[in-house]
Protein backbone atom coordinates (compact mmCIF):
# COMPACT_ATOMS: atom_id res chain seq x y z
CA UNK A 1 0.00 0.00 0.00
CA UNK A 2 1.36 3.15 -0.69
CA UNK A 3 2.49 5.65 1.93
CA UNK A 4 0.52 9.06 2.33
CA UNK A 5 3.13 11.12 0.78
CA UNK A 6 2.92 8.81 -1.96
CA UNK A 7 -1.01 9.46 -2.31
CA UNK A 8 -0.59 13.00 -2.68
CA UNK A 9 2.50 12.68 -5.11
CA UNK A 10 0.03 10.99 -7.03
CA UNK A 11 -2.75 13.16 -7.22
CA UNK A 12 -0.58 15.98 -7.86
CA UNK A 13 0.74 13.89 -11.20
CA UNK A 14 -3.12 13.47 -12.22
CA UNK A 15 -3.90 16.70 -11.91
CA UNK A 16 -1.16 17.91 -13.90
CA UNK A 17 -2.07 15.30 -16.43
CA UNK A 18 -5.99 16.39 -16.24
CA UNK A 19 -6.27 20.25 -15.62
CA UNK A 20 -9.58 20.12 -16.87
CA UNK A 21 -10.45 18.74 -13.77
CA UNK A 22 -9.92 21.64 -11.59
CA UNK A 23 -10.97 24.10 -14.46
CA UNK A 24 -12.66 27.27 -12.39
CA UNK A 25 -11.56 25.87 -9.18
CA UNK A 26 -9.88 27.56 -6.94
CA UNK A 27 -9.97 26.46 -2.89
CA UNK A 28 -7.51 25.45 -0.58
CA UNK A 29 -8.48 22.49 0.61
CA UNK A 30 -6.09 20.83 4.20
CA UNK A 31 -6.07 17.32 4.96
CA UNK A 32 -5.46 16.41 8.76
CA UNK A 33 -4.99 12.97 9.28
CA UNK A 34 -3.86 11.28 12.41
CA UNK A 35 -2.74 7.65 13.23
CA UNK A 36 0.26 6.16 11.53
CA UNK A 37 1.55 7.57 8.57
CA UNK A 38 -0.56 10.57 9.47
CA UNK A 39 0.44 14.34 9.00
CA UNK A 40 -0.90 17.34 7.67
CA UNK A 41 -0.83 17.60 4.04
CA UNK A 42 -2.57 20.65 1.64
CA UNK A 43 -4.13 21.10 -2.06
CA UNK A 44 -3.81 24.33 -3.29
CA UNK A 45 -5.73 25.06 -7.02
CA UNK A 46 -5.66 28.07 -8.31
CA UNK A 47 -5.44 29.14 -11.97
CA UNK A 48 -5.29 25.74 -13.76
CA UNK A 49 -2.66 24.59 -11.79
CA UNK A 50 -2.34 22.17 -8.55
CA UNK A 51 0.12 23.08 -6.09
CA UNK A 52 0.04 19.91 -3.17
CA UNK A 53 2.66 19.43 -0.35
CA UNK A 54 2.92 18.51 3.37
CA UNK A 55 2.24 21.35 5.68
CA UNK A 56 -0.79 23.32 6.67
CA UNK A 57 -2.59 26.10 4.55
CA UNK A 58 -5.09 28.65 4.97
CA UNK A 59 -7.94 25.92 4.26
CA UNK A 60 -11.07 26.39 2.96
CA UNK A 61 -11.82 23.24 3.52
CA UNK A 62 -10.42 21.17 6.31
CA UNK A 63 -10.06 16.92 5.74
CA UNK A 64 -10.14 15.28 9.52
CA UNK A 65 -9.66 11.48 9.21
CA UNK A 66 -7.14 8.71 10.01
CA UNK A 67 -4.86 7.90 7.70
CA UNK A 68 -5.68 3.89 6.92
CA UNK A 69 -9.00 5.69 6.51
CA UNK A 70 -7.95 8.16 3.98
CA UNK A 71 -6.19 5.44 2.04
CA UNK A 72 -8.79 3.09 2.46
CA UNK A 73 -11.00 5.99 0.60
CA UNK A 74 -8.67 6.58 -2.05
CA UNK A 75 -8.30 3.20 -2.69
CA UNK A 76 -11.79 2.96 -3.39
CA UNK A 77 -12.41 0.24 -0.31
CA UNK A 78 -14.08 3.29 1.94
CA UNK A 79 -16.84 5.29 0.21
CA UNK A 80 -16.45 9.39 0.93
CA UNK A 81 -19.84 9.70 2.10
CA UNK A 82 -20.34 6.43 3.82
CA UNK A 83 -16.94 7.61 5.92
CA UNK A 84 -18.84 10.94 6.47
CA UNK A 85 -22.15 9.62 7.67
CA UNK A 86 -20.30 6.93 9.84
CA UNK A 87 -17.85 10.35 11.58
CA UNK A 88 -14.61 8.70 9.89
CA UNK A 89 -14.36 11.81 8.08
CA UNK A 90 -15.32 15.39 9.45
CA UNK A 91 -15.13 18.48 6.60
CA UNK A 92 -14.81 22.17 8.31
CA UNK A 93 -15.36 24.83 6.02
CA UNK A 94 -16.84 24.86 2.63
CA UNK A 95 -19.09 21.67 1.97
CA UNK A 96 -19.58 22.51 -1.66
CA UNK A 97 -16.11 22.48 -2.08
CA UNK A 98 -14.98 18.94 -0.34
CA UNK A 99 -17.74 17.72 -2.48
CA UNK A 100 -15.34 18.80 -5.67
CA UNK A 101 -12.54 17.11 -3.81
CA UNK A 102 -13.83 13.50 -4.21
CA UNK A 103 -13.24 13.87 -7.52
CA UNK A 104 -9.64 14.26 -7.51
CA UNK A 105 -8.89 11.66 -4.57
CA UNK A 106 -10.06 8.89 -6.89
Amino acid sequence: MATTAEIFEEMEKRIAANPAAIAGLKANFQFELSGDDGGTYHVNIADGKAEIGPGATDANVTILMSADDFKAMVAGNLNATQAFMTGKLKIQGDMSLAMRLQSLLQ
